[in-house]
């Protein structure tokens, strides 16, 4: 019962949090989960809920992506994160915990202006197979492609729209290497679906508070979003 209302509660949370922003729902969601679980069985149950979680937001918003700027991004992002997937099925789990940890710093270090992501249209497929790797191998690099998308002047519903078109590519490759791998069960596959049916009532509610979240400013959103990554990560690696 902790289990299934943990999984009601975060799914439905991630879902409100990138209908809003953009990013971070699935980051916070796959910190807490591996923080009650091993790295690779919260990677692999929240793949397919994310999965589906993005479908549903790429459907609400279809008619904003912008295929011409993610669309190199999203076809080299697939390999990538199956190559990803397949490494975290032999990694240790200590590795897979420092990778999420090292994730989400390098999504601060960008956040703050250490890191900036200029791309070039000739970079996006590169761009694309680099990010779908490490989503592969430790999630949330939705941290990174939201940026990436900003960096190319995308804004408002093509920016949400083209965020989750992204996110659908590396999710579906890294599920046919989490499958690969042999880290799929079905209690597992169960789990993901309860996540996934939280996560589609989230971008609903998402949705409908989009007006009122257009009168914050927009960073606020996202370094508190940061900040408690960075501090699931941590307490993931001391837990």
């Amino acid at each position: 019962m902790e289990t299934l209302l943990l999984l009601l509660l975060m799914g439905t949370f991630a879902g409100v949090l990138t209908t809003l922003s953009g990013m971070g729902g699935g980051m916070v969601l796959l910190l807490v989960l591996s923080i009650a679980w091993s790295p690779a069985e919260a990677l692999a149950c929240t793949a397919p809920a994310l999965l589906l979680g993005n479908l549903h937001r790429l459907f609400l918003f279809r008619s904003s992506v912008a295929w011409a700027t993610i669309g190199p991004f999203a076809v080299a992002a697939i390999p990538g994160s199956l190559v990803g997937g397949l490494l975290v099925s032999f990694a240790p789990p200590t590795l897979t915990r420092w990778l999420l940890v090292l994730m989400t710093l390098l999504a601060i270090a960008r956040a703050l202006g250490w890191v900036r992501l200029r791309p070039r249209p000739w970079a996006m497929a590169p761009a694309g197979s680099f990010i779908g790797a490490l989503n592969g191998a430790a999630g949330g690099a939705g941290l990174l492609v939201a940026p990436l998308l900003l960096a190319l002047g995308l804004s408002g519903e093509a920016y949400v729209a083209s965020v989750s078109a992204c996110a659908v590519a590396m999710h579906f490759g890294r599920i046919i290497g989490y499958g690969a791998g042999g880290l799929f069960t079905p209690h597992l596959a169960g789990l993901s679906l309860i996540t996934a049916a939280a996560i589609l009532s989230g971008n609903f509610i998402g949705r409908r508070l989009r007006s009122v979240s257009s009168r914050i400013k927009g960073n606020r959103l996202e370094y508190a979003t940061l900040i408690a990554c960075v501090s699931l990560a941590l307490f993931g690696i001391g837990h």
